[in-house]
């Protein structure tokens, strides 16, 4: 049942506008400021219409090397790319042998070895960041993108959401299957994959999501700027020094730095929904 209620309804589109324009001012600002040159940027007055500049300075960025960061924008957005969609695929591919083993295979502590899984959530990056990097550098990881990647693909959330999907399969399919003849990896590749689907999508983008921003391992473990990320690579643009920031850089960076996401959200924003609000959830 619907309620009319006009003041209410004028009200809640007022309240969603503001919340709207308060969003997108800043994205504005960076938009109008990226088609300036320095010496406008720095006359007190923040620009909120374009410049005479237009798309150079995305193209600057995005063809030649930058001063600060030794490598141009472009590489640095690869480099986020590999690591992002790396430990995206990795945690899921990981999180689904390990569900999958966990529910459909009887072996002895097998529900301790989900609980040590699980108990890893109250150990972020940042309280094993020490002998994670140690162990990196032993085995020769800096600055390379393994190292990116490696040590950053193990999900405990993950596993618990397919374990917990997994858990709502019926027993009965898995005996048909074994009726039929179907092994242990055709029954995960033919039946288990194509029902987590949504799932996969789901995880997909908030994985994505956790690599592309991640700030403090990146840090550490490039010192090359070949290997640099994006993200590492903004806070590096904007360390001045004696210099002005160059904020046409900094703001064209930071433009092309959010497409990535945000198209990986509108691409598969459908997949996304539909994986957390199935009704197995």
């Amino acid at each position: 049942m619907r309620y009319r209620r006009p003041g209410l309804d004028i009200a809640s589109h007022a309240l969603l506008i503001l919340a709207l324009l308060a969003f997108c001012l800043p994205v504005w600002l960076a938009i109008t400021a990226a088609t300036h040159d320095q010496a406008s940027l720095y006359t007190g007055t923040a620009p909120l219409w374009f410049g005479e500049q237009g798309l150079g300075n995305f193209h600057a960025v995005l063809s030649e090397p930058v001063a600060r960061l030794g490598t141009d924008v472009a590489r640095l957005l690869f480099n986020s790319t590999v690591m992002a969609l790396g430990i995206a695929c990795g945690k899921i591919f990981i999180a689904i042998l390990a569900a999958y083993a966990i529910v459909f295979f009887r072996f002895p502590l097998r529900r301790l070895c989900f609980w040590l899984i699980f108990i890893t959530l109250m150990l972020p990056v940042e309280v094993r960041i020490m002998p994670t990097y140690k162990i990196a550098a032993d085995l020769n990881l800096l600055n390379s993108y393994a190292g990116l990647i490696l040590p950053l693909i193990a999900s405990a959330t993950a596993t618990f959401l397919f374990r917990q999907f997994y858990l709502t399969v019926p027993p009965e399919l898995l005996e048909a299957a074994r009726v039929d003849g179907a092994g242990p990896w055709r029954f995960l590749k033919d039946i288990l994959l194509p029902l987590s689907k949504t799932n996969i999508a789901a995880l997909f983008v908030i994985m994505f999501l956790y690599g592309w921003n991640q700030y403090l391992w990146p840090l550490l473990i490039t010192t090359e700027s070949d290997y640099m990320t994006i993200v590492v690579s903004l806070k590096r643009l904007l360390s001045s020094a004696d210099n002005l920031v160059p904020w046409q850089a900094v703001m064209a960076t930071a433009l092309l730095a959010m497409l990535p996401p945000v198209a990986v959200i509108v691409l598969m924003q459908r997949y996304f929904v539909k994986g957390l609000v199935d009704a197995e959830k």
